[in-house]
């Protein structure tokens, strides 16, 4: 089950819960009982590892970029992903 972590727009509380994919979003907030909670956007808490794209991603040293014919991005936004890096 997935945890969500939700935010008080009217006194600014925040906590956590542990809910199913299918459970209904959580509205009233248990510090200032106001139904003005929202779901934050928060990062995920899971590590992929084992054979696949993944693999190499954890690896330290050295042996953490195998791919060594791409070449690198540009300083117009570093990302590779605007026109100006490509």
């Amino acid at each position: 089950m997935p945890i969500y972590a939700y935010q008080c727009a009217s006194c600014g509380h925040e906590l956590e819960a542990l809910q199913k994919m299918a459970d209904a979003p959580l509205t009233d907030c248990p510090a200032c009982q106001q139904p003005a909670l929202s779901k934050k956007v928060t990062a995920a808490a899971f590590r992929l590892s084992g054979g696949g794209w993944y693999e190499t991603d954890f690896k330290a040293g050295n042996k953490k970029n195998v791919a060594t014919t791409e070449a690198a991005p540009s300083a117009a936004c570093g990302t590779g992903a605007c026109p100006a890096c490509q």
